[in-house]
């Protein structure tokens, strides 16, 4: 067994996107290979509705798949296949854009007036960028929770994970989507496949990262165990760790817990030519796709009655 090493450490940046919603953007500013397969991660976490409310109206996508988790308030989605619907509290959609689509998504607070939720972009192969479109909704009860003795609590969105399997199938990136609670002052070991990319998000409390290895990022303070090198990161809430390759992650929850996403995926290794929300492998491919927004033939799919 080998510990990933921390190869990144960053925190968020402020985005206004959509008609004015304010969010941060956690990555999606860089490479496009930092925590390939994944493109863009979102954390639209608010608390004043004028931040929020006028939302994500009707705009394309191709190339993509993009996935919707919600913790607190509400999403109003449709889309140009004919679908409609609303996310809420714990609820995901996971949409493939495929050959290309179009929705609107408009976030509602909840009775307090919060917003909370997450946005990622997975890139979809060369083989499959053109692919029918679809999307499935995902309700909380349908989302598996399993609960180790210490009282780590784990919501299986995408995967498999202690025996149990998430809803969402059929997902060209074959990843692993948790979202991870662990009680203040536990140690925990999570399995993640060699072959597969890795990041953890964090998003409640704080915790330590551990591996034998220097990371690349801040590193606050050193602890040495006999001959093994701990890295203390301290992690805390909107903070990115992107690990190194490896077959486990290491975590020591801080003094009030922490509650992380933390997501892995198959790398594709293909070029990216990615303009706004579409994400293509050529210059050529994007350009034929913006000719067809503008002509009217970027939709191949009619909506289904």
């Amino acid at each position: 067994m080998s510990i990933r090493p921390v190869k990144q450490l960053s925190g968020t940046q402020t985005f206004m996107e959509g008609a004015g919603v304010k969010l941060e953007r956690v990555f999606g500013f860089g490479d496009p290979s930092l925590a390939d397969p994944f493109l863009l991660f979102d954390d639209f976490r608010n608390e004043r509705p004028e931040d929020y409310l006028k939302g994500f109206p009707w705009h394309p996508h191709r190339g993509i798949e993009t996935i919707t988790y919600v913790l607190e308030g509400s999403v109003e989605h449709a889309d140009s296949l004919g679908n409609a619907g609303t996310l809420g509290p714990g609820s995901v959609q996971w949409m493939t854009a495929g050959s290309g689509i179009m929705h609107q998504e408009m976030p509602k607070g909840d009775a307090s007036g919060r917003m909370h939720g997450f946005q990622l972009w997975a890139n979809l192969p060369s083989d499959l960028k053109m692919s029918t479109p679809r999307y499935q909704d995902i309700g909380a009860a349908d989302i598996p929770q399993v609960v180790d003795d210490d009282g780590t609590r784990v919501r299986v969105v995408v995967g498999e994970f202690w025996g149990r399997k998430g809803p969402v199938d059929g997902v060209a990136a074959d990843p692993q989507y948790l979202d991870i609670t662990v009680p203040a002052g536990k140690r925990k070991i999570f399995k993640v496949d060699t072959y597969r990319s890795a990041f953890a998000y964090i998003f409640d409390g704080s915790a330590t990262f551990r591996d034998a290895s220097k990371p690349f990022g801040v590193l606050v303070e050193k602890e040495v165990a006999g001959e093994e090198l701990h890295l203390r990161d301290m992690s805390g809430n909107r903070t990115l760790v992107v690990f190194d390759t490896g077959d486990e992650v290491v975590v020591q929850a801080g003094e009030q817990g922490v509650r992380f996403l933390l997501v892995s995926g198959a790398p594709i290794r293909e070029p990216v030519a990615w303009h706004g929300p579409i994400v293509m492998n050529t210059r050529e491919e994007l350009v034929q796709a913006f000719s067809e927004l503008r002509n009217g033939t970027f939709i191949r799919e009619s909506p289904r009655i």
